[in-house]
């Protein structure tokens, strides 16, 4: 447990009142000893800690960034979307905090286990679906007797954007994200048992002149393999240069190696019509292009690499690199 350090004034003033006889040394013992208590909720039961909320507030944050820029994109609009707070809570308690009428997109994580619930407002919502049908992204509530291409055009708009959030996950694992349910009712879901835990991460939210929440619940259920990486120590780490990183650079560099390349000492070229190339008989002569006070080059998988001259090595025909050919003279060449 933690103690409490006292500042200098206030040692002098518990020592005056000890001496004036205003407290009495024998009570503070007796309260000392009597067991404190500290209410707990069951129903609230909290299965993150500080640590892991706010690595799960980063994650959110950059998805946030990434949601903002595909939704301008698409839209072709005003949008602002920031994290407004990451809070666990019971399932239960979110259904009845989400309005009764709303658009929820249910989508799976593999390789994780459980799903993932994306609620957004629909104020939010169908200023998004104007803007795709070509409007100035008017708001309106008919949730209630939504058609089938408005369905379909909502679905698909929310689909496309998991693809971000999967991008936000990288760093941490990685998951493929496919929706499976198109809801308007959460009465009608249930994903998880009702005193569940589950984190809910809410998105202010922005949308030209329209403005409404996306809420994000994740299930304990979801996050429970993946709860030791959601630690500061390891963003620290991953942030930092791994051991098992150099040894796999390494052994990649050694194959790379080993890989065989196709190396020509290039005599010279010129060009000879066909005609020509028909006539040719023994004794004849062709002349090249390459002068003979001029160094040759050495071509590997025919691009050129380094200026050689021709020599003897062994009673074997050889060539001595002489320099290597930068890219700016090939250009000139």
């Amino acid at each position: 447990m933690a103690e409490e350090v006292l500042s200098q004034s206030e040692i002098d003033s518990l020592l005056s009142a000890l001496s004036t006889g205003e407290m009495d040394a024998e009570e503070l013992k007796v309260e000392d000893k009597e067991k404190k208590v500290r209410v707990y909720d069951f129903k609230r039961a909290l299965r993150f800690s500080k640590d892991q909320i706010r690595s799960l507030s980063r994650i959110h944050e950059n998805f946030a960034r990434l949601l903002t820029t595909y939704f301008s994109g698409q839209l072709r609009t005003y949008v602002n979307i920031q994290v407004a707070s990451v809070d666990q809570l019971p399932y239960e308690e979110f259904i009845r905090s989400i309005p009764t009428m709303t658009i929820l997109n249910i989508f799976s994580v593999s390789p994780l286990e459980g799903r993932i619930l994306l609620e957004t407002n629909p104020n939010v919502a169908y200023a998004m679906l104007d803007r795709v049908l070509g409007g100035r992204g008017s708001s309106m509530n008919k949730v209630d007797n939504l058609t089938e291409i408005e369905t379909t055009i909502m679905s698909q708009l929310f689909e496309r954007a998991l693809e971000n959030y999967q991008e936000a996950w990288g760093s941490i694992v990685e998951i493929e994200a496919l929706l499976e349910e198109f809801e308007v009712n959460p009465q009608f879901l249930q994903m998880v048992s009702p005193n569940e835990t589950v984190i809910v991460v809410s998105l202010n939210t922005t949308i030209g002149e329209a403005s409404g929440m996306i809420n994000i619940c994740i299930p304990h259920v979801v996050l429970e393999p993946i709860i030791p990486k959601l630690s500061v120590h390891y963003w620290m780490q991953n942030q930092q240069p791994k051991e098992r990183n150099i040894e796999e650079y390494e052994s990649l560099q050694k194959t790379i190696q080993k890989a065989q390349v196709d190396v020509k000492a290039v005599l010279g070229e010129t060009d000879i019509f066909i005609e020509q190339f028909l006539q040719l008989q023994q004794n004849d002569v062709i002349r090249l292009n390459q002068r003979i006070d001029e160094p040759m080059t050495l071509k590997v998988d025919d691009e050129k690499k380094f200026y050689i001259q021709p020599g003897q090595l062994k009673n074997q025909m050889a060539v001595q690199v002489l320099e290597e050919i930068r890219e700016e003279e090939e250009e000139n060449e």
